[in-house]
């Protein structure tokens, strides 16, 4: 029998809506609460269980780095929505733009009829991306959406089919990209068959690296050449790969991997795209995260934060790569929708000026290395504290191995959860917690949370 939620009832942010969000970690009731486990209820009766969910409360307000539940709840997010609100939650900046471009029109379809905000993203994009040659950029709705389209760019302006991509890659979750990530459960499993054409090579993850991390960046780029020359260089459209893995586990590559891998594409004609869908827009300390290792790539994939919680997503890249696709072969009904826009102008408004919000992802970084780092040796079971800027993870192994442990980083998450810090895990092997604060999060707040987050690992070893 279905239990109806009544929709009228006064929340916990209609007492308070015209109030500024304290923030502050502040806990009225457990975790999640009566009123969350109420509304938790009346969703499994309509929305299917293949939408997971990592922690079950029912958001009603969230301004910078803290979200506050229906039971009145102030949550500390080192999610940002999976790095999509780096710039805050409910950003004035970015709530205004939207505001104003509702009143004017809130759709057109950009491949119907022109309008600035389109334009004026691209612009942004073109100046932003690596490198001093001409750029377009061709804007769409989700990230995977995006890798998709970077890789019909690349097959049409090669003429090749096959496109390479490495272990322990995300890239999305339709079938194309699903075929191009490397993590089979949850999101693989039961979809096959996918799309052919794609081949995987290693990634120097130095932690994991079998022969030790001093070998991880020559034999990872050894085995690239070799999967290369194995499937042909004249089949071969694109090379698609993240400066630091998201999904995968928050792995940075070992130092010039990057490097090798470029000058590999570039010497057999392989575009090179960048998926900066999860590390992008600010969130290294940098507005892309392989600015970093100062290589320049073909094609760059930006999503998640460019529009502070508006779906927008973009492919950019080299004029002559870019203009390879006739006109209607890209595109979409709400690529590049106008409030989308009006939202990633105000974000990038916010990351280029003068610099305070890149300073703020260092700054961050310091902060976790500070409180974590030191769990290594002291507990044993963190076997690594890694990242750049506010994305930052440490990964659980079994006390004095390498050996994954995927239950302890649950258990670490639920504690978190319980106390009132949302975190996330990831991983291949789901024995990571990362940590993906707004970059407006205050220091006070962040160390709060990453108390919580101390105290949760010394109580599980």
């Amino acid at each position: 029998m279905d239990t109806a939620v009544p929709t009228t009832e006064p929340t916990a942010s209609d007492a308070a809506i015209a109030q500024p969000v304290e923030q502050r970690r502040i806990l009225v009731t457990e975790v999640p609460g009566p009123r969350s486990r109420e509304k938790h209820a009346h969703r499994t009766q309509h929305v299917p269980v293949g939408l997971g969910i990592t922690l079950p409360v029912f958001v009603e307000r969230a301004s910078g780095g803290i979200l506050v539940d229906a039971d009145g709840n102030h949550l500390i997010d080192l999610a940002s929505g999976i790095a999509v609100t780096s710039v805050g939650a409910s950003h004035p900046a970015v709530v205004a733009a939207v505001q104003k471009q509702a009143a004017a029109f809130t759709h057109t379809c950009f491949m119907v009829t022109e309008y600035d905000g389109y334009a004026q993203v691209a612009e942004r994009l073109n100046r932003i991306a690596p490198g001093e040659h001409e750029k377009r950029t061709a804007l769409f709705t989700t990230g995977a959406e995006a890798i998709e389209n970077a890789v019909k760019i690349a097959r049409a302006y090669t003429g090749r089919p096959d496109v390479v991509v490495f272990d322990h890659a995300y890239h999305g979750r339709t079938l194309l990209t699903l075929g191009m990530t490397a993590k089979e459960a949850p999101y693989k499993t039961g979809f096959a068959p996918f799309p052919e054409h794609i081949h995987r090579a290693p990634f120097a993850y130095p932690l994991h690296w079998r022969t030790g991390a001093q070998n991880a960046v020559p034999e990872a780029l050894a085995s690239f050449e070799a999967l290369i020359e194995r499937v042909g260089p004249d089949r071969i459209a694109a090379a698609v790969i993240e400066p630091i893995q998201g999904e995968g586990g928050f792995i940075v590559p070992g130092e010039g991997f990057l490097a090798g891998i470029r000058e590999i594409t570039e010497r057999h004609g392989i575009v090179m795209v960048a998926d900066e869908v999860q590390a992008g827009m600010g969130r290294t300390g940098r507005m892309l995260a392989i600015e970093h290792e100062g290589v320049v790539p073909d094609l760059v994939c930006t999503a998640k934060a460019l529009a502070g919680g508006m779906p927008l997503s973009a492919v950019t890249g080299r004029a002559e790569i870019m203009e390879t696709v006739g006109a209607g072969g890209l595109g979409g009904t709400y690529a590049g929708n106008p409030l989308s826009c009006a939202a990633a102008l105000a974000v990038l408004d916010e990351l280029e000026c003068d610099d305070t919000l890149l300073q703020r992802a260092r700054r961050i970084e310091e902060l976790v290395r500070t409180h974590l780092e030191p769990l290594v040796d002291e507990t044993g079971i963190v076997a690594e504290v890694r990242g750049r800027g506010a994305m930052m993870a440490i990964e659980i192994c079994h006390p004095g191995t390498d050996e994954p442990d995927a239950p302890t980083a649950k258990e670490i998450a639920a504690a978190c959860h319980a106390q009132g810090v949302v975190t996330l895990t990831c991983g291949t092997h789901s024995n990571v917690l990362r940590l993906l604060p707004p970059l407006v999060i205050s220091d006070e707040l962040l160390e709060d949370a990453l108390g919580v987050l101390a105290d949760a690992v010394r109580a599980a070893r």
